[in-house]
């Protein structure tokens, strides 16, 4: 139980970063490894037809009107988020931009190789695997300390322009990208539910998880 208490901080690992562009081979490696694994898990909560996180919501409805695949809608969505950056003054880092590359390479792998289940139960359960898939890779991800994602960013350079609480940036910015995506047909349901109330308690422990094995290791 001791090994499961969620953590607080964002713990300095012996891959963290100096910067955002402090590259090593183990550093990178771990990055992408992580970020690949983000884009499985968000894939198991769209093949599990319960209901997809909300960006993918988003990034269903406009793959359902353009006709693009998943991952490509998901690195479009990305990348006009990133341009919203600059008036802001915040700058990307190599993790900014890998995680728009290799999270929407890792969402049309899952999609394509996931089969859907044919039961809702199943479909429950591949909504939990994908959820703790997501809070383990964004424990990793987010230790490398190569900079943020580009909806990370974009929250916290909100943040600090108008100095209004993170959470409620991250609820206006997640709840616009839901209702967007389900006015274009993105599919909501009980696992959209399940991941806005366990992703962060999933990335809590997943952090908690990596600082007490770094510990050990040590």
């Amino acid at each position: 139980m001791e090994f499961l208490r969620p953590h607080r901080t964002i713990p300095q690992v012996p891959w963290t970063a100096k910067s955002r562009w402090d590259l090593s081979p183990l550093r990178v490696t771990i990055l992408v490894i992580a970020l690949f694994f983000f884009g499985l898990g968000d894939a198991l909560l769209i093949q599990s037809h319960t209901g997809n996180a909300p960006w993918s919501v988003f990034a269903q409805g406009l793959s359902i009107h353009t006709g693009l695949d998943l991952g490509i809608c998901t690195f479009i969505i990305s990348g006009f988020i990133l341009l919203l950056w600059w008036p802001l003054g915040e700058r990307p880092g190599f993790g900014t931009l890998a995680n728009m590359v290799v999270i929407a390479i890792g969402i049309q792998v899952g999609v394509d190789s996931f089969p859907v289940p044919h039961h809702v139960a199943i479909g429950i359960l591949y909504d939990f695997i994908g959820i703790a898939f997501v809070g383990i890779a964004s424990a990793f991800y987010i230790t490398c300390g190569l900079g943020p994602g580009p909806r990370d960013g974009l929250m916290t350079s909100l943040h600090n322009k108008t100095g209004i609480r993170v959470s409620r940036i991250r609820l206006m910015i997640e709840g616009g990208a839901l209702i967007c995506g389900w006015f274009l047909g993105g599919r909501l349901g009980i696992g959209t539910a399940l991941f806005a109330l366990l992703i962060g308690q999933a990335i809590a422990i997943s952090l908690g998880a990596v600082s007490k094995i770094n510990k050990s290791l040590q």
